[in-house]
């Protein structure tokens, strides 16, 4: 007789909305014209890095858009998950981008700092203005989506950063006004791209961890296999595979041996309560459960299959 397989999963959706993201897309392809602008004219390192900066959240709120969509199409017969994975690709290529923009903007500002250059200050504090005004009003935006959903929070971390760049332009820009310390324009540079690779790595090593189907950090195991070995039923859970699919869903496969030879209506109570503690306690919510009886398999926790 063929094993039986069986599962179970309830899934719960944070509602993400992809117009307040097309809108920021707007809002930043208007600051960032007026930057590059402003920075050939002003000869500002620091206004024309601001303004890559916002060309990358140009191009990562794009992707973070056409993902979100993405993500809400239904599953098919050739993709049986949909595009659920959409958005953590997003959000790994979003941080990576943000990292090599804060390399490149690391080897600018050195260059600049052995040769510095005079700048038209007032230039910089008018278009850094500009920018905090238009990437605040974005983060305001998108701060609640990004709250639950990791695509939105990349979106989000590169328009807060920018942001906060930008108010290190301005502080600049004042500086090299009244004080005439032009060198200062290579050492913010040089501040945000630190900033930058601090920030995308954090969020490159979470995304990557989900596409590589790492176990959640959450979620210890050992726990797992301790808690479901207590039911009377049940002689061991093994050979155990759990991931995340994206945020909303993590799942779990095992084999389940049981002491005695039971019925398939024996099993499916047993699989309820395996369910109901898996799901609160631990918060898996996608569980597929294979029993086994007498079976001569490798019976570790972790099976290289």
């Amino acid at each position: 007789m063929g094993k039986h397989c069986a599962h179970n999963h309830s899934h719960s959706h944070g509602i993400v909305t992809g117009r307040n993201l097309l809108f920021s897309i707007l809002l930043n392809i208007i600051i960032t014209i007026a930057q590059v602008i402003g920075g050939l004219l002003s000869g500002s390192l620091s206004l024309l890095s601001d303004a890559l900066h916002n060309f990358s959240d140009v191009v990562s709120l794009i992707v973070s858009y056409y993902a979100n969509r993405l993500a809400k199409k239904e599953a098919s017969i050739k993709r049986t998950f949909g595009f659920k994975r959409a958005e953590i690709m997003a959000a790994f290529v979003n941080a990576a981008s943000m990292m090599v923009i804060a390399v490149i903007l690391i080897i600018e500002a050195i260059e600049r700092l052995q040769d510095p250059q005079e700048i038209s200050a007032r230039v910089v504090i008018i278009l850094s203005t500009i920018a905090i005004l238009g990437n605040g009003c974005s983060v305001l935006l998108l701060k609640r989506d990004s709250k639950v959903n990791m695509n939105m929070r990349s979106a989000y971390l590169h328009l807060i950063t920018d942001m906060m760049a930008s108010i290190t332009v301005l502080i600049g820009g004042i500086l090299m006004k009244y004080y005439q310390l032009f060198w200062v324009d290579s050492v913010l540079t040089f501040a945000i791209a630190i900033y930058l690779i601090i920030v995308g790595y954090d969020l490159l090593k979470s995304s990557f961890k989900i596409l590589m189907l790492y176990t959640p950090e959450t979620i210890e195991l050992e726990k797992i296999v301790n808690r479901v070995n207590e039911l009377p039923k049940i002689k061991s859970i093994h050979h155990i595979h759990i991931w995340q699919l994206n945020e909303e869903e993590t799942h779990l496969e095992a084999h389940v041996d049981f002491n005695d030879d039971i019925l398939i209506s024996e099993f499916g109570e047993t699989l309820n309560i395996i369910e109901n503690i898996l799901k609160e306690e631990f918060k898996i919510n996608h569980i597929t459960l294979q029993p086994e009886h007498g079976t001569k398999d490798n019976k570790d926790i972790i099976v290289q299959d």
